[in-house]
């Protein structure tokens, strides 16, 4: 039997043996690196605020008086009314200018962050004037 095997394995054997291994061409590969921001999410604005209109009366004693008196006559509308003290209009006046200013201050920061993103998208990084 080995006999038999003796020829291949000469055969094959020493035609390896001088030889270098074949290495198949390659080519070097490149890496390029591309920086892109992440994208940013702009949420679109709320709708604009829709206010009803408020109608103001002023009760004094004489306007008190003559509605009171419709009233009596049936002359007058079935309304309830209701009254502020100066203190509590004024405590309104300041909540509602407290809504104003929050209301501003919120918009200036939803526009600093988009014009920055609007910035960094548009030039390319660079921030120089």
């Amino acid at each position: 039997m080995i006999w038999k095997l003796l020829p291949i394995l000469l055969l094959s054997g020493c035609g390896l043996i001088g030889r270098e291994p074949y290495v198949p061409e390659t080519k070097k590969v490149e890496v390029v690196t591309v920086v892109q921001p992440a994208a940013v999410y702009h949420p679109p604005l709320p709708n604009a605020v829709s206010m009803s209109p408020v109608e103001w009366k002023v009760l004094t004693p004489d306007t008190m008086r003559e509605y009171l008196q419709d009233l009596n006559d049936g002359n007058a509308p079935v309304n309830a009314y209701y009254g502020v003290s100066p203190k509590g209009y004024e405590n309104l006046s300041s909540n509602m200018a407290e809504l104003k200013r929050y209301i501003r201050q919120v918009l200036s920061i939803i526009e600093y962050y988009k014009d920055l993103s609007e910035d960094t998208d548009g030039s390319g990084g660079d921030t120089t004037d």
